[in-house]
């Protein structure tokens, strides 16, 4: 069963990469207290998510700030170095915060992965965006394709706030 609206993010350990290096982030500390647009992708460097996914909220974010967004952060199913260096290679870097689920543990407590394995990408995470508001989902839209990027563009999100 999918994550929905009046549902907590689940508890569950991501990573960041820093200037000090890896750090775990707990999903408990992470949303509490504030709001947060966090959406998700399928795979660092992946068209769709690199040329308009990513973009769209990177080129929305201070007007996502404006409308009372602490953080804008960005979950995938990569490694902490490959979305560092993508955060990087995007000039998303200071804009959104990159969120490394490397084992899945929260897209699958989400019920938001699925089988990428046809096209060797094993489990992935669904595309979708989400407003959460002291750790509860306030909004959700969910893509019904992974290569599709309309109900949870950045720009839509913002619609939303």
């Amino acid at each position: 069963m999918s994550i929905s609206v009046g549902d907590s993010i689940p508890s569950a350990t991501l990573r960041t990469l820093t200037a000090e290096g890896p750090q775990e982030v707990k999903t408990d500390d992470f949303f509490a207290g504030r709001k947060v647009v966090l959406f998700a992708v399928p795979g660092a460097f992946t068209p769709t998510c690199n040329n308009d996914h990513l973009p769209s909220f990177r080129d929305n974010a201070d007007a996502i700030r404006e409308k009372g967004v602490a953080e804008i952060a960005c979950v995938a199913i990569n490694d902490m170095f490959a979305l560092d260096a993508w955060s990087k290679a995007t000039e998303s870097a200071g804009k959104i915060t990159m969120l490394s689920d490397g084992n899945g543990e929260l897209s699958s407590a989400m019920g938001m992965t699925f089988d990428g394995s046809g096209f060797g990408l094993g489990t992935r995470s669904k595309r979708y965006a989400a407003i959460v508001d002291d750790g509860k989902v306030t909004a959700i839209e969910v893509e019904e394709s992974p290569g599709a990027c309309s109900v949870s563009s950045g720009s839509k999100i913002l619609e939303n706030l």
